[in-house]
């Protein structure tokens, strides 16, 4: 079947523009309910105070929504936009997209960013941003054509999904390249979002953002994960999104001073070609060369983030990954990306499942993949971690969500929580990839505990109260969530920062917006509680931006050079700063300073702050993190690093452990830990500008050009 003889529900045609200085000024607005498709200016306002990306994300969905809207509301949007040096391809990691939508998990609004192709694309045709409103009568893919190039005609339709349409990912994929590519070359100029069979009765459905790799001659994808953005995308009814853009070069972005770009990507590039050989190899292990370091420094989460370490952790370090990856480096997600870190496993023949004896690409694995279906769920098995990385990618489920709810089913099915009776006679015995993957499968199929554990850690803990008759107090302390959303893969009971760097998120507990860990527990750098509040301001600010411009993180901080550590704040990395400052000035024709960066960002921020807020959350409350992130929640805990608990009650309280019991020093270290938060808390919300209850004040507001009727009202509730 080809694309012609599919039904159009809808078309819409628009005349494509060149862009100007990373923008289209336009944003498209497509609601599969009514069949309607509109073409939105994007004002200098919008530009210059929410930038793009996250920012421009935020905005569209905050004038979408009302305050009763939740993640299955036909008025909630998933909104997707790249930002102004989205599509850059003179600096590396410069083709980031970012998803948002109210999760499913948390209620409140959750944004998501992946790589791959779609985001720059979407841009190169015509626009800044696309809303997907509405609910569909039947699934329906939407399909952006700019083929015809800057000046042609361009064409949005939303067409009736054929009942030969597939739903996973690998096997969608292919089907949309045979139906909409006609040849090799439309191909690399198409990309495409979808979701999978999993996110349909689960509420971690995550987005694969696809790429054309020219090498393979294959699709790949990225995953925007967090939060359920795919289960919503499933719940509208979308089976895809798919643009097809032109031809396009350095110049295609519109920038304002091409020449200053060129120059600051080329000594970018050839930092990372020199230093990261002998920094991190990411162009040759990608993160999972995170794997032995977190290990070595006992922050590698083992067995529902019990542990730190493992004497089986090598089975899965970037030494065995680099010798699995096919390497065809680069082997990056987005052109011009010299660190190339997206690597790829072919010809893997899967084991089990409706795919068995198949081969395919398995994308990755990543660090938070094997470390949250690897290490955390006590596999230490390459093997299985990858059937389990591909299960996921192709079902659309979010790899932490299901590592970090696994693992904790796991623990409470070795506590006597749950039993084989009441998981339907599967081991979930840490270890157990089989059991683990026999869950998966029934995620994808919606039934059985696949059901139960689909819901989140959130829902499970109450389901595990309310019908299996947990102890409520375990579940919370164990249950490594916040706000509803699981935890990312680090260990941070010795680091305050990182506690509140996944605590005080205005999302939920990931890693995307402070990585403190080292800064904290490893170098001492920020040991004063306002040193940890200037760190946990600066640096989730600093993160936010990137997802407002379309710019992955790792350029920045994963290969540096080492005259870096003689400058006056290394933790910055203040000559990449500079880098960032030459791109934005060099693609907008805006001359900013650093502190201008960390102003667009708070202004996002608390703009997020307060759409929590208005969606009935976001108070000080919703801020608390599970013990287990912040102690020792078991005997077995406290005596696997008994010589430094027992140390930091001699040092940090004047007692004796020789005079205690196991349970006296839990309870002892109980009392001091979570103090600790509290007091992190407050200094955190002091710097932020925000009440001790956490609630944004007007002051701050104004001072960030958000004095917005809409905003102040909404504000004004909790004050």
């Amino acid at each position: 079947m080809r694309y012609q003889e599919l039904a159009v529900l809808a078309e819409f045609t628009y005349t494509i523009p060149a862009l100007s200085r990373g923008y289209a000024d336009q944003t498209l607005y497509v609601n599969v309910g009514h069949d309607q498709i509109v073409a939105r200016p994007v004002s200098d306002d919008m530009k210059e105070r929410f930038v793009g990306g996250r920012g421009f994300d935020l905005w569209l969905l905050w004038h979408a929504v009302n305050d009763a809207t939740r993640w299955d509301s036909p008025e909630n949007e998933i909104v997707i936009s790249s930002g102004p040096c989205g599509g850059t391809s003179q600096y590396p990691g410069s083709g980031k997209s970012i998803a948002a939508t109210i999760s499913p998990l948390t209620d409140i609004v959750i944004d998501s960013n992946a790589g791959g192709h779609f985001g720059p694309y979407l841009k190169f045709a015509g626009w800044d941003a696309i809303e997907l409103q509405g609910l569909a009568e039947r699934d329906v893919i939407v399909t952006i054509d700019a083929s015809a190039g800057r000046g042609g005609e361009g064409r949005v339709r939303i067409i009736e999904v054929p009942d030969d349409c597939p739903v996973d990912t690998h096997v969608l994929g292919h089907w949309i390249n045979s139906t909409f590519a006609a040849s090799e070359s439309d191909r690399q100029l198409m990309a495409f979002v979808s979701t999978g069979s999993g996110s349909r009765a689960t509420r971690m459905g995550c987005l694969n953002f696809s790429l054309y790799d020219r090498k393979r001659r294959d699709l790949r994808y990225k995953q925007a994960g967090r939060g359920g953005i795919g289960t919503v995308f499933r719940h509208k009814r979308i089976r895809a999104v798919i643009v097809h853009t032109t031809p396009f070069g350095a110049d295609t972005n519109g920038p304002a001073d091409p020449a200053r770009i060129a120059r600051t990507g080329a000594d970018m590039r050839q930092e990372i070609t020199r230093w990261d050989p002998v920094q991190n190899r990411m162009r040759s292990r990608g993160t999972s060369y995170l794997v032995q370091i977190m290990n070595d420094y006992d922050l590698l989460p083992v067995k529902n983030f019990q542990f730190g370490t493992h004497e089986d952790a090598p089975q899965i370090s970037g030494d065995v990954w680099e010798q699995r990856f096919t390497q065809n480096m680069p082997d990056g997600c987005w052109y011009g990306c010299t660190l190339a870190c997206a690597h790829a496993v072919d010809n893997y023949r899967v084991q089990t499942g409706p795919y068995a004896g198949g081969c395919v690409i398995v994308d990755g694995p990543e660090y938070e993949t094997i470390a949250g279906v690897g290490s955390n769920c006590g596999i230490f098995d390459p093997a299985a971690i990858l059937e389990i990385n591909f299960y996921c990618d192709t079902y659309g489920i979010d790899t932490i969500s299901f590592g970090t709810s696994m693992a904790f089913a796991m623990e409470c099915f070795e506590a006597g929580v749950l039993t084989e009776d009441l998981t339907g006679g599967i081991d979930l015995s840490f270890g157990n990839a089989d059991g683990a993957l026999a869950v998966l499968h029934q995620m994808a199929e919606g039934v059985g505990f696949g059901l139960i554990l689909g819901q989140g850690i959130r829902r499970m803990k109450q389901i595990f109260v309310e019908r299996f008759d947990a102890d409520p107090c375990f579940v919370d302390d164990i249950g490594m969530e916040a706000k509803g959303l699981e935890y990312s893969e680090y260990m941070t009971k010795e680091s305050l920062a990182q506690q509140g760097g996944y605590g005080l998120t205005n999302k939920g507990p990931q890693h995307d917006e402070a990585w403190l860990i080292f800064m904290d527990q490893v170098n001492n750098q920020i040991p004063t509680f306002e040193d940890k509040a200037e760190a946990l301001h600066y640096f989730p600010m600093w993160r936010t931006w990137f997802g407002l411009c379309g710019f992955c993180k790792l350029p920045w901080n994963d290969v540096v050079d080492p005259e870096n550590a003689l400058s006056v704040d290394p933790a910055k990395v203040p000559h990449h700063v500079e880098n960032y400052i030459q791109i934005f000035s060099g693609v907008t024709g805006h001359e900013v300073t650093a502190d201008d960066l960390i102003r667009m960002s708070e202004r996002v921020y608390n703009l997020q702050r307060v759409f929590n807020l208005r969606l009935g959350k976001g108070q000080r409350d919703h801020d608390r993190v599970p013990y287990r992130s912040q102690g020792p929640v078991t005997p077995a805990e406290y005596l696997s690093r008994q010589d430094r608990y027992d140390r930091q009650l001699r040092d940090w309280l004047g007692l004796d452990p020789n005079t205690m019991t196991t349970e006296e020093k839990l309870a002892a270290h109980r009392e001091h830990r979570t103090d600790q938060y509290e007091r992190l808390i407050d200094a955190v919300y002091a710097r932020r500008g925000w009440t001790s209850n956490g609630i944004p004040t007007p002051d701050t507001l104004r001072a960030l050009d958000l004095a917005d009727a809409s905003i102040l009202e909404v504000v004004q509730r909790y004050l």
